[in-house]
């Protein structure tokens, strides 16, 4: 069974390159705690708050963050592979650059995040709230974005194919030199009203 840690409070705490195995924390809040370099596996967080926190570098792989909320977090380089995110908040964050590799980031609140050069890729992002978000540059391949919030979205230079872009109105969005593939060309051509024959 995992380690489960329920209710605590962790303050000003190194856990730096810290190796985090099959543990489950839930309500936990993290204040400046460092946890740089860290890296987890099979672990939970479920309804935790961060803030403050240091994840810079770290590497996750199965684990969960859900219903959590970051507040003004350092996750430089992070890397999420195969991670459930569903329901989770971040504002104030320095998110770049980021990876995400599959997993499931439904109901993911990132409104008005810096995402420029993120590597967003085979995730589920269903109704994700992107509004104002940047992805300039960004690569955002085979992600599932339906009825996600993309209003004001800032998309040039975006990578964009395989993915679901059947909530993007096109009118709404930055978009210039994104990248999309035919079948999507023809959603995009469909949502400004053309027919294709």
């Amino acid at each position: 069974m995992p380690e489960l840690t329920e209710d605590e409070t962790f303050r000003d705490e190194d856990w730096y390159g810290e190796e985090l195995v099959d543990r489950h924390f839930v309500r936990c809040t993290f204040f400046d705690v460092d946890l740089s370099e860290a890296v987890s596996r099979g672990t939970v967080f479920d309804g935790c708050t961060f803030g403050n926190v240091r994840l810079n570098s770290s590497r996750h792989t199965d684990s969960a963050f859900t219903r959590c909320t970051f507040h003004r977090c350092n996750l430089f380089e992070v890397q999420f592979t195969g991670c459930k995110l569903v329901g989770s908040t971040f504002t104030q964050c320095d998110l770049r650059p980021l990876t995400v590799a599959g997993g499931d980031w439904s109901f993911v609140g990132l409104p008005g995040a810096d995402l420029r050069g993120a590597r967003l890729t085979d995730v589920r992002m269903r109704e994700a709230d992107l509004t104002g978000a940047n992805l300039t540059g960004a690569t955002v391949t085979g992600v599932d974005l339906s009825a996600a919030q993309l209003h004001r979205c800032r998309l040039a230079g975006a990578d964009l194919r395989g993915s679901d872009l059947t909530a993007l109105d096109p009118t709404a969005v930055e978009r210039a030199g994104a990248v999309v593939d035919a079948a999507q060309a023809i959603v995009i051509a469909q949502a400004l009203g053309f027919e294709i024959r």
